[in-house]
C-alpha cells in the first residue's frame, strides 16, 4: 500500500512539473525568449490557477494510474484528452481572473507542450526500463506476427528474463526490413546462419505456435547447424494464468514435431461424468493409468480406486494425489487382475461406477516371448474386470486399447484385439479406446533413445522405414476420458493421429534437441524388426468402417462383433491351451477367435509345429 501511495505521489509531482514547464515554455516561446515584466508578472499569477486545474483534471482522468513501464496506444489517448480538458477548464479560469490582456496563443502553445512532454516523459521512461542489461542473451523471434510482437513486448517490459531481441526473423518476404515495434524484421530461415555470426545470436524464440511438425523440425535442424538454441512458445491456450509469461518460454518438445496440434477432451463433458461418481483405475501405477487418475482427481470424484499389482508405482500415484489433491478419497489396491477373487473384492468393497481399464502387457517383443503370460492377463484378466463390472452394476467400463489390435502380426496385438471382441460383446455399457504409442512413456521408444544419447550412441532403430501414430500421455488418457463421457456405447473410438511417424526422423529429431548431430555425434544405426513387429501400424481393420462423433478428432469403428456364444466357445480353447502350456494351439485357439491375426516367424519357430497353425 505504502509503495503504491509512493508511486501515484511521484507520478503527480512529475506531471505537475511537467505542467509548469509547459506553461513557462509557452510564454518563452510566444514572447521569442524576451518576456517583458508586465507578462512575467501574468506567468506567476496564472501558474496556480493553471496547475490546479491539471492537478484535479489528471487526477479525474486517472492518470496518476497508468504505468509508466508499459505506457499504450490508450494511455497515451487519454493523456492527450487529459490535457485537453484541463487546457480548456483552465483557459476559462484564467481568462476570468487575469482578464482578456492575456495572450491567447499561450492556452494553444500550452496545450502542445504539456502534451509533447508528458508523452515523451512516458516513453523516455520505457526506453529506460528496456535499456539492454549486460549479460542478457541475444535472441531472434521467429515469426513477426502477433504471438511475436506479444513476446517482443514481454521481453522489453522484463528484462530480468535475461533476452535481448537482436531481430525479428520471418519467411514473408514482404516483411523483410520493416520495423515491428521498432525491432527490424532481418531475414528469413535461409539467413539464420549468416544472422547468427553478425548479431552473436544466442538463441531463437518460435513464436509459431501453429507450425506444422515438418516446418519445426527443418526450424530445428538450421538452429543446430547455426550452433544456436530453439525455444518455443506455446499457443495462447495453452497459457496458465497464474505463470509469469516467461515461464512458458521453454525448449522444444518432441512432441511439436509429430506434425499435429494436440487434440484435447471437452472438459465439461469429462466433468459432467466423473464428478461426485466412484471411479476405479486398473493399471493406476503406469504411464497412461496415473495419468488417467490425475486428470480425474481434477473433475472432483466422490471416491477413485487405483489397482496395481506393482507396488512402488501404486506408492507413487498415491503419494502424488495425496499431495496434489488433499481432499481426494483416493483407495490405493494393490492386486492382480489375473485373480479374479481379488477383482470381485474390490468391486464388492467400493462398487464403482465407472471402470477405465488400462492393466496390460504392452511390450510387444516380451510377450512374443510370453505368450502365456500375455494372454492369461490381457484377455482373462480383462474377462475378470468385465465380468465384476457386470456383476457390480457398472455404468461405463472403458477398455485402453491399441492400433496393434488391427490386423495383429503380435500375440500383444492378438490379446488387445481380443479383449476388445469382450468388451463390445458385454453390451453397450462397455466400449474401447484404440490409439497409438505414447510418448513418454514406460514402453515408448523415446526414454531409450535418450539412454542411448547420454551415452554417446549409437540409437539404434529397428528398420529405417519403421512408422508408428504418436500422442502424449495426457492426450492419450483425455481421450480415454472423453470417449466414457460419449452416450453411445458398444464401439470401438479412435483419435484422428494424422500421419504416421518414422522412426528414423524421431530419432533423428531428438538427437537435435538434444544439442548434438546426427551421424557426426551420435550413429544412428539399424538394428532390424523385432519379433511381432511391423514396419506400419493401422488404426482401421479391413472389415472395419468408421463413423463420426460429436468430437471432430474422435471417430467410432463399426465392424463384425464376435457372436457371444462363439466367443465363449473360442475362449475356453484358449483356456485349456494356457493351462496345458500347449503353444501351438494357444496359437490355434488366438487365430479362429481373431482371424486375421498372423504369428510371427519367432513364435512359428518357437513352437516348431508352423505346419499346424498355418493349416
Amino acid at each position: 500500500m505504502k509503495a503504491k501511495l509512493f508511486r501515484r505521489w511521484l507520478s503527480e509531482v512529475i506531471q505537475m512539473a511537467l505542467a509548469a514547464v509547459a506553461l513557462a515554455g509557452a510564454f518563452l516561446l510566444r514572447f521569442e525568449f524576451k518576456v517583458e515584466p508586465q507578462y512575467a508578472t501574468m506567468f506567476t499569477h496564472s501558474l496556480p490557477l493553471v496547475l490546479g486545474v491539471k492537478f484535479f483534471v489528471f487526477r479525474a482522468f486517472g492518470l496518476r494510474d497508468l504505468s509508466w513501464r508499459h505506457p499504450g496506444f490508450q494511455d497515451l489517448a487519454r493523456i492527450a484528452l487529459a490535457n485537453a480538458a484541463a487546457s480548456g477548464i483552465a483557459t476559462l479560469i484564467v481568462r476570468a481572473v487575469i482578464g482578456s490582456r492575456f495572450p491567447r496563443s499561450i492556452h494553444i502553445l500550452d496545450l502542445l507542450l504539456s502534451v509533447t512532454l508528458t508523452v515523451a516523459a512516458r516513453v523516455a521512461a520505457r526506453v529506460i526500463f528496456e535499456t539492454r542489461v549486460p549479460g542478457q542473451s541475444r535472441i531472434l523471434i521467429y515469426g513477426a506476427g502477433e504471438d511475436g510482437v506479444t513476446m517482443l513486448s514481454g521481453i522489453r517490459a522484463n528484462p530480468q528474463w535475461g533476452y535481448h531481441v537482436a531481430g525479428f526473423l520471418d519467411d514473408n518476404p514482404q516483411k523483410r526490413n520493416l520495423r515491428v515495434n521498432g525491432t527490424r524484421v532481418l531475414g528469413g530461415l535461409d539467413n539464420l546462419e549468416s544472422l547468427a555470426r553478425k548479431h552473436r545470436i544466442e538463441q531463437v524464440l518460435l513464436a509459431l505456435p501453429r507450425a506444422t511438425g515438418a516446418e519445426i523440425s527443418t526450424i530445428v535442424e538450421q538452429c543446430h547447424a547455426a550452433r544456436i538454441a530453439p525455444r518455443r512458445l506455446p499457443t495462447l491456450t495453452e497459457f496458465k494464468n497464474q505463470r509469469p509469461l516467461a515461464e512458458h518460454i521453454r525448449d522444444v518438445p518432441l512432441e511439436d514435431l509429430l506434425g499435429r496440434p494436440p487434440v484435447a477432451a471437452d472438459p465439461a463433458l469429462v466433468r459432467a461424468r466423473i464428478r461426485g461418481r466412484v471411479i476405479l483405475v486398473t493399471g493406476a501405477g503406469g504411464s497412461i493409468g496415473s495419468e488417467l487418475c490425475r486428470q480425474i482427481a481434477r473433475h472432483e470424484p466422490r471416491a477413485l480406486v487405483g489397482l496395481d499389482n506393482a507396488e512402488t508405482a501404486l506408492y507413487q500415484i498415491d503419494q502424488e494425489l495425496r499431495e496434489l489433491f488433499p481432499g481426494l478419497a483416493f483407495y490405493p489396491e494393490i492386486g492382480n487382475i489375473q485373480n479374479r477373487r481379488r477383482v470381485e473384492e474390490v468391486f464388492r468393497d467400493h462398487h464403482p461406477a465407472a471402470v477405465y481399464h488400462a492393466a496390460a502387457y504392452k511390450h510387444v517383443p516380451m510377450m512374443e516371448a510370453h505368450l502365456f503370460e500375455a494372454v492369461e492377463n490381457n484377455v482373462f484378466g480383462t474377462r475378470n474386470v468385465v465380468r465384476a463390472a457386470i456383476a457390480a452394476g457398472t455404468e461405463d467400463f472403458v477398455l485402453v486399447s491399441s492400433d496393434k489390435a488391427v490386423r495383429a502380426t503380435s500375440v500383444m496385438g492378438a490379446t488387445k484385439r481380443l479383449a476388445e471382441l469382450i468388451c463390445s460383446a458385454a453390451g453397450s455399457r462397455c466400449r474401447a479406446v484404440r490409439f497409438g504409442n505414447v510418448l513418454g512413456s514406460n514402453g515408448s521408444v523415446i526414454p531409450l533413445f535418450q539412454r542411448q544419447i547420454a551415452a554417446g550412441g549409437p540409437v539404434t532403430v529397428t528398420h529405417p522405414e519403421i512408422r508408428r501414430f504418436f500422442m502424449t500421455i495426457p492426450e492419450a488418457a483425455g481421450l480415454v476420458l472423453h470417449a466414457a463421457a460419449m452416450e453411445r456405447g458398444g464401439q470401438i473410438f479412435a483419435l484422428d493421429m494424422g500421419e504416421p511417424v518414422r522412426i528414423q526422423d524421431l530419432a533423428r529429431n531428438l538427437i537435435l534437441l538434444s544439442g548434438l548431430k546426427p551421424d557426426v555425434d551420435i550413429r544412428i544405426v539399424f538394428s532390424g524388426l523385432r519379433p511381432g513387429e511391423k514396419l506400419c501400424e493401422e488404426l482401421c481393420g479391413v472389415e472395419e468402417d468408421t463413423l463420426p462423433t460429436t468430437h471432430p478428432k474422435i471417430r467410432i469403428f463399426t465392424g463384425k462383433a464376435a457372436s457371444q456364444e462363439d466367443l465363449s466357445r473360442g475362449l475356453e480353447d484358449l483356456r485349456r491351451a494356457a493351462e496345458t502350456s500347449d503353444a501351438a494351439a494357444l496359437m490355434l485357439a488366438l487365430q479362429q477367435l481373431v482371424p486375421d491375426y498372423y504369428p510371427s516367424s519367432f513364435l512359428l519357430r518357437k513352437t516348431e509345429k508352423a505346419r499346424v497353425v498355418v493349416a
